[in-house]
């Protein structure tokens, strides 16, 4: 079992495999070009990295001493994760972890609309019943976190990092109803946005192929 002290990089290292997988098949696994480009990559994730090659090698490396990333041979090397398999996820809980992952706690409303580049959940009844699973998980692999102060909804944090503080507010005050409808909107945009971008890529991918 591996152990859940992550480092920042070795999370978003397997978020963006995690991610991948589900977003763009047709490329994956991923290249280190690949994967460096997903590690960099400015939208849906937070914070926003800059890192090199030789430190997403050394990530990759760690990861698969962990048992959470292996290498595909070929023409040319490339990385996919183990963590299906390893903690027997479905696609829907794989997405929300990367999601998690990639972008920090959330609520459960966030993360069905920030999921959707992977999967396309029907209802907040289904997110819920994923992240119970996740929580009720052998060990834990997600946490609810207390509700903040002012706040209308609790967040959900991965636990790949280690324990994470019981309430870890985003800001004082919860935004008001109208901001935060818009806030909602502005997100599901973003998340087509990029799920364009990454389908239009994985063609032309395809493409060069022939």
């Amino acid at each position: 079992m591996p152990n859940f002290d992550l480092t920042p990089l070795e999370c978003r290292v397997l978020g963006c495999l995690l991610e991948k997988q589900l977003s763009t098949p047709d490329v994956y696994p991923l290249s280190m070009n690949g994967l460096l480009n997903a590690c960099n990559q400015s939208s849906n994730r937070d914070p926003v990295l800059t890192v090199a090659e030789a430190e997403v090698q050394e990530t990759v490396s760690a990861l698969i001493a962990r048992g959470l990333a292996e290498h595909w041979p070929g023409r040319v090397l490339k990385v996919a994760h183990t963590a299906k398999p390893t903690w027997n996820l479905s696609v829907q809980e794989g997405a929300l972890l990367a999601e998690l992952l990639l972008r920090g706690p959330q609520t459960p409303g966030e993360l069905r609309t920030n999921t959707r580049r992977m999967y396309a959940f029907p209802d907040l009844d289904e997110v819920e019943g994923c992240l119970a699973v996740l929580m009720e998980a052998e060990p834990p692999l997600v946490v609810r976190l207390t509700r903040a102060p002012g706040a209308r909804e609790a967040r959900v944090a991965h636990l790949l990092s280690g324990v994470v503080a019981a309430s870890a507010p985003l800001g004082d005050e919860a935004p008001a109803p109208r901001a935060g409808r818009v806030e909602h909107l502005e997100a599901e945009v973003a998340s087509l946005r990029e799920e364009l971008a990454e389908l239009r890529a994985a063609f032309e991918a395809f493409r060069a192929q022939f």
